[in-house]
């Protein structure tokens, strides 16, 4: 499983640190980002205290119908952000918005 998200501000996501379910060893892959993939129960915890979320621990979009987070440069989508549909199709289309959200913002930063 995901146990940690590393990166920096210049580079953004570098890669994760995934720890055994078996054995509890760690290991870090390199990667340029990462998509997180839940089921009913959204798998936030390690987000705790970085983005703000509901009582249920899904993440809160800060602008309706946009998948803006209360972090700058970060959005959410699928069944992390979504507490009532949870259904793939709708996160597929979140997923859409939110890939649209962060190419406008990336373009607004000029770094199209």
């Amino acid at each position: 499983v995901v146990d940690e998200v590393l990166g920096n501000d210049r580079e953004g996501v570098t890669s994760v640190r995934l720890k055994s379910t078996v054995d509890q060893s760690t290991r870090e892959l390199p990667c340029g980002g990462m998509f997180l993939a839940v089921g009913h129960t959204p798998n936030t915890t390690f987000l705790r205290g970085q983005l703000e979320m509901t009582p249920k621990g899904y993440i809160r979009w800060t602008r309706p119908f946009r998948t803006v987070t209360s972090v700058e440069g970060v959005f959410a989508a699928g069944d992390v952000a979504d507490d009532y549909y949870r259904q793939a199709i709708t996160s597929a289309g979140t997923g859409c918005m939110a890939a649209l959200d962060a190419e406008r913002y990336l373009a607004e930063k000029g770094l199209e």
